[in-house]
């Protein structure tokens, strides 16, 4: 469960190298913003592992869903997260760092592997975003999930002024 190596020189040419396409912007799910900014931090939301408002796992980790259910659901929303990133920066190189990013996943309480299936997030960023990308984590376990989604991801990242 790893990207292949990608040469691309910006974040953009990075995820066309990995056949990926940035989905639209999704909309907060309730009353609340989609992200916020306090200088040059920005500060997400979670964001949800769907593409055009459905989503694409649900279910537990444990359960229904294996690691690599989680690891892919990881990945889209982390994917998600990329999206809303370029919408507010318009071009990812303006990402000068992702300083922190949290996954809760959907989870059996006697599932262990809640660190493997949030690589799926860490693997992206890290390709997409290379040096800029590495981050602090945290993983939180939740035995239920807004909407029944598996995961959701929450950014923390500089952008340049």
């Amino acid at each position: 469960m790893e990207l292949k190596s990608v040469s691309g020189a910006t974040p953009e040419e990075r995820l066309a190298e990995l056949g990926l396409e940035l989905p639209p912007v999704p909309s907060a799910v309730a009353d609340y913003v989609t992200h916020t900014q306090i200088g040059n931090i920005i500060y997400t939301s979670g964001m949800l592992p769907w593409i055009n408002g459905e989503l694409q796992f649900t279910g537990i980790m444990g359960d229904n869903l294996s690691v690599e259910d989680g690891y892919a659901a990881f990945q889209l929303s982390a994917l998600n997260g990329i999206a809303l990133l370029k919408s507010i920066v318009g071009d990812l190189s303006r990402i000068k760092k992702i300083h922190r990013l949290e996954g809760t996943g959907c989870a059996t309480k006697d599932f262990f592997d809640m660190p493997r299936a949030l690589n799926g997030a860490s693997h992206l960023v890290n390709t997409v975003f290379g040096e800029a990308g590495a981050h602090s984590r945290m993983i939180f376990s939740n035995p239920s999930m807004p909407i029944d989604c598996a995961t959701l991801v929450v950014f923390w990242a500089e952008v340049s002024e």
